[in-house]
């Protein structure tokens, strides 16, 4: 358990991820607010603001949960907080690493690493 006042993560906020009903159109809607699409898969999509600030788009049945995500620098900093929320890493098609954890009220929080080898992507 982490003792009052000891920082749990060091990292800065990357994105939130919301549900959508309708990928395409929210991609589309979000894209006239000047967002540019990152990344397209059939289950979510992930676009970014001009300051790199993310909206993560969950398809109906996506396996992510809504959430918060925030982001560190390097594997080891990841490894680390993962380390002290006793939870496992995992890569995702992206090629980003990440865990999901317990964020404030039980809300889910991502912290995530992009490796220097992330692309975006696209499959559809």
């Amino acid at each position: 358990m982490q003792e009052q006042g000891q920082v749990r993560v060091a990292g800065v906020v990357d994105h939130i991820a919301v549900e959508s009903e309708d990928l395409r159109r929210d991609v589309t809607e979000y894209e006239r607010l000047g967002f540019r699409l990152e990344t397209l898969y059939d289950d979510w999509a992930m676009l970014r603001d001009a300051r790199g600030f993310g909206i993560a788009l969950l398809a109906p049945g996506s396996k992510h949960p809504p959430h918060m995500g925030l982001r560190v620098e390097t594997r080891e900093a990841l490894e680390e907080a993962a380390r002290r929320e006793n939870r496992p890493l995992k890569e995702h098609r992206d090629r980003t690493v990440s865990f999901y954890t317990k964020g404030v009220g039980g809300r889910a929080l991502e912290v995530i690493y992009y490796p220097p080898e992330y692309t975006a992507t696209s499959d559809g």
